[in-house]
């Protein structure tokens, strides 16, 4: 029996606030985090891959909002997966989903340091970043939440930076005496429709809301009914908004991309917003733009500091991990151990990082494409409703072309990412081998749930913020 002195999340979210938190999560400047990569990997096609990735992502939208209606508890893809297919390949899929977790700090540090350092050039990018790095530590470590209070007033100057710059893309585009192609934008150029599939790879990072969305099951009033429509139209509003930004910039400016050099192309939103707006354009760009990816920071490093708490507290990872400080109730050694990984900013390039936060975000949206199919027309016991022509259309055949999509844009990474993941996919096997005693236990299961600890439940870790699931 449930314990209802347990603390629970407060279901306050309707489909107008869910859909919302999916658009802000994506927030539409995260088109200038990959801009240059992925026109460089497209030579200038970027609104065709953003066009390519938001097909491939609806497909996959609709396979998480059927499963929220089966399982409408926290835990996302990592849930999904344990559901339909068992310990093994839940903690799999999760051990993937971390990878993408821990890149996505890290991503936002190298990009407050290669943005700073446009506008202060005397002072090295690694400064920049190693600064960022420590300070979403502290705050991390502190609990301080000021930087999400202030996350509608970044999304709101979020806005109105892209509003003035489609404004003055426009102009630039129409204001001279030269033709513009509207359409060749959306064309598959030269590399044809292999580097768009690769640019469009890059671009699943950006969608990264609906799967956020799906992690509010336990806050919404009506999970099985809002959380699915939630989830497909965040993506259908962020996806919009992507390709329009994306085009307008396209129209204006568009440069001989391979002919950039690494600095240009990981700055690349700073050289079209000073193209197109000027300097003074260019340096409220900088500052919304590294305002935001410190919020980004420091949330992304809050939840992947609590991931690595909860699996050191449930036994997949060692126990220190879910020690907690004695004042501040946070996770200070998973805190610690996610900013020495985020260290690796000091040297790894920008498009490396985007390739293995796709790598990890690509795997999970294939295996919550293939619960769909598991649960749905394959269940455990062999127990499944009566097939109608319906069920087959939305459990079956949509789902098998979102996940032959995702495959698609998976196998369309670089061989490295793929290297990389594998070695990190291998990593994740031994730690299963070592828990269950060479595969003779079962699975421990971990709990992703988004609570933060109370000062009463820190010296009752194993009790703490179960999934529905797992309640007796």
């Amino acid at each position: 029996m449930s314990d209802t002195t347990q603390p629970r999340l407060k279901r306050a979210l309707g489909l107008t606030g869910l859909t919302l938190f999916g658009v802000t999560y994506m927030t539409v400047i995260t088109v200038f985090t990959t801009y240059g990569i992925v026109n460089q990997v497209t030579d200038g096609h970027l609104p065709a891959a953003y066009v390519v990735a938001v097909v491939a992502m609806l497909f996959t939208a609709a396979s998480y909002g059927a499963m929220v209606r089966r399982y409408p508890v926290a835990g996302s893809a990592y849930t999904y997966t344990q559901q339909s297919f068992g310990g093994a390949a839940g903690f799999l899929t999760g051990w993937v989903m971390l990878l993408d977790y821990l890149f996505i700090p890290m991503i936002n540090f190298m990009l407050i340091g290669i943005y700073l350092n446009t506008q202060f050039p005397a002072v090295p990018v690694w400064v920049f970043t190693l600064v960022a790095l420590l300070l979403v530590l502290l705050f991390n470590i502190l609990g301080i939440t000021l930087v999400n209070k202030l996350n509608f007033a970044i999304i709101g100057l979020s806005v109105i930076l892209v509003v003035i710059f489609m404004v003055l893309a426009f102009k630039a585009a129409f204001g001279g005496d030269t033709s513009v192609s509207l359409i060749e934008p959306f064309t598959f150029g030269e590399g044809g429709i292999g580097a768009v599939a690769s640019g469009a790879a890059i671009l699943a990072l950006s969608f990264l809301g609906f799967d956020a969305v799906s992690t509010l099951s336990e806050e919404a009033k009506h999970p099985r009914k809002d959380i699915p429509r939630a989830i497909v139209l965040a993506t259908l509003i962020g996806g919009l908004f992507f390709i329009l930004v994306s085009w307008t910039g396209a129209l204006a400016f568009q440069p001989d991309w391979d002919s950039l050099d690494a600095t240009a192309i990981d700055a690349a939103g700073v050289t079209v917003m000073n193209e197109i707006g000027g300097t003074a354009f260019t340096a409220f760009f900088v500052a919304v733009y590294v305002v935001g990816a410190f919020g980004s920071g420091m949330t992304g490093q809050v939840s992947v500091s609590r991931i690595l708490y909860a699996m050191g507290r449930d036994g997949m990872l060692p126990k220190p991990l879910s020690r907690l400080h004695r004042r501040f109730g946070t996770p200070i050694v998973a805190a610690c151990i996610v900013s020495f990984f985020a260290l690796s900013a000091l040297f790894l390039s920008l498009d490396v990082v985007a390739f293995m936060i796709s790598f990890g975000a690509l795997a999970a949206f294939a295996m919550v494409n293939l619960s769909v199919i598991r649960t749905y027309i394959f269940p455990k016991g062999g127990r499944r409703e009566p097939l109608t022509v319906r069920s087959i259309l939305v459990h079956l055949v949509a789902p098998l072309i979102g996940f032959a999509l995702t495959i698609w844009l998976w196998t369309s990474l670089e061989a490295t990412t793929w290297i990389v993941g594998g070695i990190w996919l291998v990593i994740g096997v031994i730690i299963i081998a070592i828990v269950t005693g060479g595969f003779k236990r079962p699975v421990p299961k971990m709990d992703f749930s988004e609570q933060d600890p109370t000062t009463e439940q820190i010296d009752q870790l194993g009790a703490d913020f179960p999934l529905e699931g797992d309640r007796a």
